[in-house]
């Protein structure tokens, strides 16, 4: 590629660039997350980005002068170590005022390098920062390189003060290469730069590090600050085996020498923090400050106004119609705060008010029907557990199964605050392609022990009397069990923890240069951010869910055990289809697989992603590798499977199933199946949070009482008052007010979000003009895509896409607006 390029550039010719960064202060957000008040954290951040927006030019000054260096790299020309030539160092000379790339908060300087003849061309540079102060820098572009034109080095990483480092940052230009087609000057310098973000496994991560390495999941509980804050380790054992998580090398508790401490700040290889401008990072923040300071307030100030339950439905309405009375100093914290602005009413009355769900904006009710009941198994907000019976010859009967899992922990479970069942729920396939519920088996611990098996009971469904107020409680009982599955397995351990592994061996084992690196990096921003902080906030002992959930302290580990089961090949979405029995093989489909339940919308729309995925994905292998033998050859892509298998994913290390990554169909389907969860399964079983659960009637976390039964009180009150019996047995308020908080963050899209078929960098990702031609391909078919699920949503005979409230399903359209839409599918795990 580089043949008969020396001397072309001319002795004591300066090549001319352009750097293009973005200041600490623009971007600093992840440190305003000490222990300050919510209005404090948000606030302050938002003073930050506004007073760094409105900054003159006259700030920029600071990295001028002997501020910021950059040394170019040959790629053609080694040393006598054969090493590629450095060149002389340089500094940033100007600021340049008018620049129409420029993005939002970037600043961009003009630079010259002297090259000589004999240093042929830059494929990479190093950069020494000499201010205190850290930068992100987005890249460097070089301009009319004799025999080149335009080459450009994609940075977009943190760099801070060189003393810092122990090896000087370089970056590379976006030139793509597998390890054995690597310009010679250039090997070494990659290899190296792989070692250091590899680190030695030992010590305690500091902030401006960039390493990645693996860790089990021991720092949920807090047992030093009270015994019942314990919690087992998860990974690194066959009772609770794990996916890795991402080491930050904190000192273990006092109490147990297994655990890590915990503290408010939570190491990320720097690049993995946000660094960029968008609404997530004030959401994100929203997020901490709401489980620290905001919920608290709000649950202490029920007693106060006289609501600490719900008594009616109506009073679950008035969460989004007639809003919450609150004391004003609450209203005077609280109303600071970007997101709850939204949430409060104008008119004076100081009533905390949420958007009114999607589930009610047609009709209140229809959340009760059994048709929405069982529409939500496959077009809800987790519709991808529903099995088919395969007992029966037909293929006419489904199972929604919450059984097996959870029976072992039922009997811990009822002996706290709640009131658990294992659940199975039976549905019939009616012949205008809708589900029917017949029968729903509720099962307890036998009181002599587990030993003599389940005591169960079967219920039928029954519209009138108090045998139809039981039928919605039975109901009820099985949304609860499925709340729970989709938020910690669902959602939680089958994307945003199966993937972080991935992230992690990426990064230590497959070059920024590699071709799979740049394929996946898109579908990693954001995930290792948003899983430690979780780690914080959400999954932590007595955290958001196990508060709200009713797995409770449970939660984590349960989740484990389910992970015995996970199979990574299974993920793909027709494998998947295949397994639950809800498809068969057949060659004439446009996948491979016909769907048994025809109107299944999600599967329907997934299978449409799924299929521009993995055509994407092939034509880009297929650039890159152009035989098995290629894949078999290529030293990363060995490395980086053989340690995702054997340590980020090491409890299930010894699986059959494993690929063994010897042929290119082998690396598409991995490939295609994990942009498939960090996109498109992710999408669906998240964006929907809000729209289905943000009305807890539809959607309840908690059962806090058993099943009335006949001559009981409990059974008269449930046919003098059955909305009462159901609002006592299902989440109560406060919980409530914690649940519709955190998935109305979890639940919208960021400013800058980028969606599947988009790439925040342009063209400039790689200097293949095949690959950019095939992924603007991709942005196309996506296009067509929404076109036609929109043209599905408006077909009256699909009953399944609208179903009794009236409510499209639009999860897997690719695209979206910011802010709560219910639909868009981003690249990445970002929230």
């Amino acid at each position: 590629m580089f043949s008969g390029v020396t001397g072309l550039i001319n002795r004591g010719q300066k090549l001319k660039g352009t750097v293009v960064l973005m200041r600490k202060n623009v971007l600093d957000i992840n440190e305003l997350t000490s222990a300050q008040s919510a209005t404090g954290i948000i606030g302050g951040a938002i003073g930050v980005i506004g007073g760094a927006i409105g900054t003159t030019v006259d700030t920029l000054t600071a990295f001028l002068g002997r501020s910021v260096a950059l040394k170019l790299i040959s790629a053609t020309s080694a040393d006598a170590s054969g090493k590629g030539k450095v060149g002389k160092q340089t500094f940033l000379e100007g600021v340049i005022t008018s620049l129409p790339t420029l993005g939002a908060g970037q600043s961009a300087f003009d630079i010259h390098f002297e090259w000589d003849t004999d240093m042929g061309v830059p494929g990479a540079f190093y950069i020494e920062n000499f201010m205190q102060v850290e930068f992100y820098l987005v890249s460097l572009t070089l301009e009319d390189v004799p025999n080149q034109g335009t080459i450009q080095f994609p940075c977009n990483s943190w760099v801070y003060n060189s003393k810092l480092y122990k090896s000087d940052r370089i970056f590379f230009s976006n030139k793509t290469y597998l390890p054995g087609d690597m310009p010679a000057p250039l090997k070494k310098y990659r290899e190296d730069e792989l070692v250091i973000l590899r680190g030695d496994g030992t010590g305690e991560r500091k902030e401006h590090e960039r390493i990645y390495d693996y860790d089990v999941y021991n720092d949920l509980g807090n047992p030093d600050s009270n015994a019942r804050l314990a919690r087992p380790v998860l990974g690194g054992n066959t009772t609770f085996p794990y996916p890795r998580r991402g080491r930050t090398g904190r000192k273990p508790t006092k109490t147990d020498p297994k655990s890590e401490s915990r503290s408010d700040s939570v190491y990320l290889p720097r690049d993995e923090a946000f660094g960029h401008l968008k609404s997530s990072d004030f959401l994100v923040y929203i997020l901490k400050s709401a489980s620290q300071n905001v919920i608290p307030q709000l649950q202490s100030a029920l007693p106060l106004v006289g609501q600490t339950e719900f008594n009616t439905f109506e009073d679950v309405r008035d969460l989004y119609e007639g809003g919450i009375k609150l004391p004003t100093n609450i209203l005077s914290d609280l109303s600071p705060i970007p997101l709850f602005k939204e949430l409060f009413r104008t008119d004076g009355e100081q009533a905390l008010k949420f958007p009114v769900p999607k589930i009610i904006q047609v009709d209140k009710s229809a959340w009760m029907t059994d048709e929405e009941f069982a529409r939500e198994m496959i077009a809800g907000l987790n519709p991808h557990v529903i099995k088919v019976l395969k007992a029966i010859s037909n293929n006419k009967l489904f199972i929604l199964d919450h059984h097996d899992p959870l029976f072992p922990y039922l009997s811990k479970i009822n002996k706290t605050t709640t009131k658990a069942y294992a659940t199975r729920t039976v549905l019939f396939l009616q012949n205008d392609g809708t589900l029917k519920p017949v029968a729903i088996e509720l099962s307890k611990p036998n009181p002599q022990g587990d030993n003599y098996g389940p005591i169960s009971t079967v219920y039928t469904p029954t519209k009138q009397g108090v045998d139809g107020s039981i039928w919605q409680l039975a109901k009820a009982y099985v949304v609860v069990n499925d709340s729970c599955f989709h938020q910690l397995v669902s959602h939680w351990l089958n994307t945003h923890a199966v993937v972080e592994p991935f992230v992690i061996a990426t990064n230590r084992h497959l070059s920024v240069v590699h071709p799979i690196h740049k394929l996946l990096l898109p579908h990693y921003r954001d995930t290792m951010n948003i899983n430690a902080l979780a780690r914080n906030v959400l999954v932590n002992a007595e955290g958001i869910i196990e508060s709200t959930f009713l797995w409770g302290g449970y939660s984590l580990e349960m989740s484990a055990v389910v992970y015995k089961d996970w199979v990574l090949t299974e993920q793909a979405l027709p494998n998947d289809l295949l397994k639950r029995g809800v498809a068969v093989e057949d060659s004439s489909s446009p996948h491979g697989v016909r769907l048994l339940i025809e109107d299944y919308p999600y599967a329907a729309d997934g299978l449409e992603i799924w299929g521009a995925i993995k055509s994407w994905v092939e034509e880009y292998v297929s650039f890159y590798y152009k035989s098995d033998a290629a894949i078999v050859q290529d030293s990363e892509l060995q490395a980086f499977w053989k340690e995702l298998v054997e340590v980020g994913h090491g409890d299930k290390k010894n699986e059959s199933w494993w690929p063994r990554m010897q042929t290119r169909a082998e690396l598409v389907q991995t490939c295609s199946t994990l942009i498939w969860i960090a996109s498109a399964l992710h999408a669906a079983v998240n964006f929907g949070q809000y729209p289905y659960g943000g009305y807890i009637l539809n959607r309840p976390t908690l059962s806090r009482q058993f099943m009335p039964e006949k001559g009981s009180k409990e059974y008269d009150d449930l046919a003098k008052n059955p909305e009462k019996v159901f609002l006592n047995t299902i989440t109560g308020k406060k919980e409530t007010l914690t649940d519709l908080t955190i998935i109305e963050v979890l639940s919208r899209h960021a400013s800058d979000e980028q969606y599947l078929g988009q790439r925040g960098d342009g063209d400039n990702w790689t200097a293949d003009t095949a690959p950019i031609e095939a992924f603007k391909r991709f942005g196309k078919k996506l296009v067509e895509i929404e076109q036609k699920l929109i043209q599905r949503n408006n077909d009256e005979r699909l009953r399944n896409r609208y179903g009794p409230a009236q409510m499209p399903y639009t999860l897997l359209y690719p695209s979206s607006e910011e802010g709560l839409t219910f639909r868009g599918i981003p690249n990445s795990i970002s929230i």
